[in-house]
């Protein structure tokens, strides 16, 4: 990348800030001049493609595959640089307690993490049911410009807890860290063990572990945007501290090394190196999202399934009644262990599949992302 490629991408950045779109547009067309056709790149007046329909729901037993493939909508530039500009995702504060009905001898605690490399807060729902035996335990990170308390109504996992005896705990991103709340997925200092941000929520989850019936073998992360990929940057980073991890519309670990090449690989995924070590991973994403391109989610699957060897592969497709057809690719080890799967939810934009109305970005049509991701991190543990 050159000191001119960096110096106008800068500049795009404070214009779409200042809420000057239109120069902005101008500037990221000069710069990716003679890369992309000039077609491919809309202007802020453009609307974005959506995908959406009415689907009935098929017997899984006789679903034949489809004649096309699913669709993937493109993100025009204009309506890319206006969700930067607004943050990305909806505004919120922190709920208040009484929007989120805690059972009787349930808590929502409000925790703190602090260590060397900064603090974080976070909540941490302990169930009423708490089994003789020591719970798993979820870490959920939250996308840009939403709150713990939000992700907590918007994904419904404090119910789950409830249903399978789990514990959930969901960091704060603070306006301090990132001005829109975003975890730091794009920042170097930021992707690796024992520093940044994988540090501090490895840290808090390993506080959790020593403070509460946490089963220390029995622990996974998932996150939605920049919460997915940060939590897939946190399990490859911690591999000994996280048996699976979630990504909901977020990206490769390693995707991007700063806000130009996370602009770059928000609009189409770009190539990264495979884990080191087999890392259970779930997928969802929409293929209508305009935000974070679908080919994330297959670069996040090429990214995990090379270090799992000797796996069986295969895809159904479904549909919610009254709500989204999607289709999943699963990769089976022979003990019956789903070690990848992979949900792609047709119409779908940039939200939580399954979510609950009360949260910011969610989208009640699709599948439920939250029972489906319990089900998977619960067929795996430590050794």
């Amino acid at each position: 990348m050159t000191p001119s490629f960096k110096h106008g991408m800068a500049k795009a950045m404070e214009m779409t800030h200042a809420g000057k779109l239109q120069e902005a547009t101008s500037i990221i067309r000069n710069l990716l001049q003679p890369l992309v056709k000039a077609d491919d790149i809309a202007t802020p007046g453009d609307a974005g493609q959506v995908i959406d329909g009415d689907f009935i729901r098929l017997d899984p037993g006789t679903v034949k595959p489809a004649a096309k493939p699913l669709k993937t909508a493109r993100t025009p530039l204009g309506e890319t640089l206006r969700k930067i500009a607004a943050g990305g995702m909806p505004a919120r504060g922190p709920l208040a307690d009484n929007a989120l009905p805690v059972p009787a001898g349930a808590q929502f605690l409000a925790l703190s993490h602090n260590a060397p490399q900064g603090s974080r807060g976070y909540r941490l729902y302990v169930p009423s049911r708490r089994p003789a035996t020591l719970m798993p335990l979820i870490i959920m990170l939250h996308g840009c410009t939403q709150s713990a308390e939000d992700f907590a109504m918007g994904t419904g996992m404090n119910a789950l807890a409830e249903e399978f005896g789990c514990l959930v705990a969901y960091p704060a991103q603070p306006s301090g860290a990132n001005a829109q709340k975003c975890w730091n997925w794009f920042r170097p200092e930021d992707q690796g063990r024992s520093r940044g941000e994988p540090s501090l929520i490895a840290g808090l989850t390993r506080d959790i572990q020593q403070a509460y019936p946490a089963d220390p073998a029995r622990t996974y992360i998932a996150g939605l945007s920049a919460g997915g990929a940060a939590a897939l940057i946190v399990a490859a980073a911690y591999p000994d501290v996280f048996a699976a991890a979630g990504v909901h519309s977020g990206l490769p670990a390693g995707s991007a090394q700063d806000v130009a090449s996370a602009f770059s690989a928000m609009r189409r995924a770009t190539k990264a190196l495979p884990h080191e070590a087999p890392l259970p991973t779930i997928v969802f994403h929409g293929l209508a999202d305009t935000t974070v391109h679908p080919s994330n989610g297959m670069a996040v699957m090429a990214q995990a399934l090379p270090a799992m060897q000797d796996l069986r592969r295969s895809t159904r497709q479904d549909a919610i009644p009254g709500g989204r057809l999607f289709s999943v690719t699963a990769y089976r080890h022979a003990d019956g262990r789903t070690m990848a799967e992979h949900w792609q939810i047709d119409g779908a934009g940039h939200a939580w599949a399954g979510g609950r109305a009360g949260g910011s970005y969610t989208d009640p049509k699709g599948p439920d992302a939250s029972r489906q991701m319990t089900r998977f991190f619960l067929q795996h543990a430590l050794p």
